[in-house]
C-alpha cells in the first residue's frame, strides 16, 4: 500500500476549526500594548498612538547575571533535550502547531556576548533541530526568531507550520500560535518525543 503524502499532516491539521471563526483569547496579542493596531469607534482597525520613549529602558529577566536568571535555574528534565553546551525545551503554553520550541545555550550569555565556540556551533545546533521537527512529516516550514525583549539569556524560537496550513506564512505565525485551539496532549507528548529522539541519535539526552 503506497501512503498518501499528506498523512503525516494530519493530526496537526485535525483538530482545526477551518472555515470557522476563531475567538480571540483574552490573553492574546491584540490586547498587548505592543499591539500596533487596535480598533476604532465605527469598528475598523487603525494603528495605535506611539506611546513617548521609556529611557533607560528596564532591565530584562535575567539581566542582572545567572542568580536571578530563571533559565540557568531549571533542571535538565525541563527540557526536550540537552548536551553539554545546549538545551531545547518546549514553549510552556498550549498551542495549536505542529511544534514550538526555544533553544537556549547553557552558559548565560546573549548572542553578542556568545562565546566564540558556542557561537560557532549554533549554526548547526538549529539545522539539527529543524530537521528534528521536519522529520515528523507534516510540517512545511520551521520559522527560527529572536526576539530578546523579554529575558537576558538567548532563546532562539523554532516555531513549526502544519503543512498546507499557508494562512500562517511568515510572521502571521506567531499571532495563530496564540488563537488556534490547542493540539491534543497525545499529540503533542508524541510529537516531543520524537524530536528529542532524533536529536538524541546524534549526541546529547532525550528527556522529554
Amino acid at each position: 500500500m503506497i501512503n498518501d503524502p499528506h498523512d503525516d499532516a494530519r493530526p496537526f491539521l485535525a483538530h482545526l476549526p477551518v472555515g470557522e471563526r476563531v475567538p480571540i483569547p483574552e490573553d492574546a496579542a491584540p490586547a498587548w500594548d505592543i499591539f500596533p493596531y487596535e480598533p476604532s469607534e465605527g469598528g475598523e482597525l487603525r494603528v495605535r498612538p506611539l506611546a513617548a520613549p521609556e529611557l533607560p529602558e528596564p532591565p530584562r529577566h535575567g539581566e542582572a547575571g545567572p542568580a536571578e536568571c530563571g533559565e540557568c535555574g531549571r533542571p535538565d528534565e525541563d527540557f526536550v533535550w540537552t548536551d553539554e553546551h545546549w538545551r531545547l525545551r518546549a514553549y510552556g503554553q498550549p498551542h495549536g502547531l505542529p511544534a514550538v520550541l526555544l533553544l537556549n545555550p547553557r552558559g548565560h550569555h546573549d548572542l553578542l556576548d556568545l562565546p566564540p565556540a558556542r557561537a560557532a556551533e549554533l549554526g548547526p545546533v538549529l539545522q539539527r533541530v529543524e530537521r528534528a521537527i521536519h522529520a515528523l512529516g507534516g510540517v512545511g516550514r520551521v520559522h527560527v526568531s529572536r526576539w530578546g525583549d523579554g529575558a537576558a539569556h538567548l532563546h532562539l524560537w523554532l516555531i513549526a507550520r502544519p503543512a498546507g496550513q499557508r494562512q500562517l506564512l511568515g510572521s502571521t505565525l506567531p499571532l495563530w500560535m496564540d488563537v488556534l485551539p490547542p493540539l491534543p496532549d497525545d499529540v503533542r507528548a508524541d510529537t516531543l518525543r520524537r524530536i528529542a529522539t532524533t536529536l538524541a541519535t546524534d549526541g546529547g539526552t532525550a528527556h522529554a
